[in-house]
Formats: structure tokens, C-alpha cells, sequence
């Protein structure tokens, strides 16, 4: 038995340049992932003469007995085939496991065998089928893209794409994305179109998520900074009603924070987020002394839990603590609590 090809989707157009493996199967809960691992596959076929592509949609056990017939027949027209199943579980069934079995050890040098399924449990790993595949095939697995590695794959993209992104325009667009690689990648398209040359920046990213009416989000890191407690929060305030995310929100928050943080803690590396804020984060210093950054921090983080629905609660309410917070003043009052 020759040593079990595992491929990523990162090495996968490596692989296919130097082979063409008679089977593949790929799994993974990632459709962007998923769908270009097997467009990768199914082109670099048609390069090697596989002209003809059966599709079978295994819904149900005697789905399978179209899989077993396709197996025993030659194809229509004498000529190479691509024969693609797609499957709603990883989980084969006795009929299914069987049906694959077979055709993966029968080695048709006319057919190519693309198995499409959702992420392998243990179990499915383990069995014959699986095992059968990875004796005679290749196995492209498509893992997700954790929150500490989007801003590095959006990164990537964009450079495909032909385009480089400042790094703010990677964090709020990861932050906006975190969890939905096919809506990442349909940001970055329309990024493309809407940058002014060829560098996304945050502007740009901000132009395509809000219309005029949502800049406000610019004006509302400005009041916390300066300390505009009633005005922040009437901002907030428009901008839940206007439906503006509120991902934006938050981030437009901590980046407040992250100034003030930079500023107060000597850390010059790294300006503020908008040059016109240098006014008010001069406002900001002053009360610096005053804000406990590790409760503003734990509270950032709360309202990031809210909008993801990690933590219940309101996501909004939560934003407005902050911001009070932010502007050393509590959005709402403290009551005093008697016998």
C-alpha cells in the first residue's frame, strides 16, 4: 500500500500540479473552502482528458444503486469521466460504504472519483470506505479559518485578487466576517471594485458596509474620545435605529480604546485610527488616569460575546456602557440603594 496522501487546501494546487490522483475526496464544513477545492480538481481533469462529469446526489440508501450502475458501465461515449458524489453526511451507510468500497478499489483508469462530503467524525474516519480512499485516492480536507489566522487568509486573498489592504481595513473587515469565509471572500470582490487604485483601505472597507447616514461611526469614536457622553450616546442611539451592524460599533469603540491605551501608555507606534482625532484624544489623556482600561476591556469583550450570541444579553445596552464608560461618565445613573 503507497503512503496515504492528505492534502490542505493551501497545498492543494501543489499537488495538482504534479499529479492527478484517481479519486478525491473533500470534506469540510467551509463551502467557499469545499467548492474551490473541487473546481481546482475538476479543471485540472479536464486538462487530463477527463471530458465527461456524472453527478449523484445521495439523499437517500437507494441513491446508491445509481452510484454501483454508473461503476459497472463504461461511458457513453468511450471517453474519460469525472464522476462526482455528493454526499449530505459523512456517514455512508452500509450500502454506501460498500458501493465506495468498491469503486475506489477497482481502479478505472477512465474514471476519476471526486467525493464531496460535510467534516468526517471520528467514526467516519475510520472506516473502509475512508480507509479505501486514502489507499487509492487523495483526501483534501478543508479546516476552518480561526479568528487568529482571518486576518492573514483576507491578507492572501487580497493579494490574489491583485490588491494590498492597510491593516485596519483587515481587522474591521475580519471582525465584520469572523465565522463566514464565503461572505469574507464576497467582501473582497466588492472591495476590488470599490478601492481607489489598487490598496483597500478603511475608508473603502467603511463605504462598502454603510451608506451616508452611518458615517456617524467616524463622529462617534470622536465623542467618546473627547468625553461627549449625552452626544455618543444619541449617536448610538441613530445608528441602532438606522440598522447599522453592531460589529461596526464595537469596533469603533475599542479602537477608541486602543488609542487612548497607545497614547497614555507611551506606545507611539502606532497613530491614532484618524488623524482629525488628534483634538480629542488630547481630551481623552487627560481623563486617562480615570478609566480603569481592564474593566473597559472585559466589557469590549462582553459585547463582542452579545453580538456573536456567545453571552446573552443586549449587544446595544452593552455599547452604551462602554461608550459612558469610555467618556468617564456612566450612561446611566448610579442608584443608591437603601434599607
Amino acid at each position: 500500500m503507497r503512503d496515504i496522501v492528505k492534502v490542505t487546501t493551501d497545498s492543494l494546487a501543489t499537488h495538482l500540479t504534479e499529479r492527478l490522483a484517481p479519486a478525491y475526496l473533500v470534506s469540510g464544513d467551509e463551502p467557499l473552502l469545499t467548492g474551490e477545492a473541487a473546481d481546482a480538481i475538476r479543471a485540472s481533469a479536464r486538462v487530463a482528458g477527463f471530458t465527461e462529469r456524472e453527478v449523484h446526489f445521495i439523499e437517500r440508501p437507494a441513491d446508491w444503486d445509481d452510484v454501483r450502475a454508473s461503476g459497472a458501465n463504461m461511458s457513453l461515449f468511450g471517453s474519460r469521466r469525472v464522476v462526482e458524489i455528493r454526499m449530505r453526511s459523512g456517514k455512508a451507510g452500509v450500502a454506501g460504504g460498500a458501493a465506495l468500497t468498491a469503486l475506489l478499489k477497482a481502479k478505472d483508469a477512465d474514471t476519476l472519483y471526486l467525493i464531496l462530503t460535510p467534516r468526517l467524525d471520528r467514526d467516519a474516519q475510520g472506516s473502509e470506505w475512508v480507509r479505501a480512499l486514502e489507499a487509492n485516492g487523495a483526501w483534501v480536507q478543508a479546516w476552518p479559518v480561526d479568528a487568529q489566522r482571518l486576518v492573514g487568509w483576507l491578507k492572501g486573498r487580497a493579494r490574489k485578487l491583485g490588491m494590498e489592504a492597510s491593516e485596519d481595513a483587515l481587522q474591521l473587515l475580519a471582525s465584520r466576517t469572523e465565522g463566514n469565509l464565503l461572505a469574507a471572500h464576497q467582501e473582497l470582490a466588492k472591495l476590488v471594485l470599490l478601492a481607489d487604485g489598487n490598496r483597500i483601505t478603511l475608508e473603502t472597507v467603511l463605504a462598502s458596509v454603510a451608506d451616508s447616514a452611518r458615517y456617524d461611526v467616524f463622529q462617534l469614536g470622536d465623542s467618546v474620545l473627547a468625553g461627549e457622553a449625552p452626544r455618543a450616546l444619541r449617536m448610538l442611539a441613530g445608528l441602532r435605529a438606522e440598522g447599522t451592524e453592531p460589529t461596526l460599533v464595537l469596533w469603533a469603540l475599542t479602537k477608541a480604546l486602543r488609542d487612548v491605551w497607545n497614547s497614555q501608555s507611551g506606545d507611539t507606534s502606532r497613530p491614532p485610527a484618524w488623524k482629525r482625532q488628534s483634538a480629542a484624544l488630547a481630551q481623552a489623556q487627560r481623563r486617562a488616569p480615570r478609566l480603569a482600561f481592564g474593566s473597559l476591556t472585559r466589557r469590549a469583550s462582553r459585547a463582542d460575546r452579545m453580538i456573536k450570541g456567545r453571552l446573552p444579553g443586549d449587544a446595544w445596552d452593552e455599547l452604551a456602557l462602554l461608550a459612558g464608560d469610555l467618556c468617564a461618565q456612566p450612561a446611566m445613573p448610579r442608584l443608591k440603594v437603601g434599607r
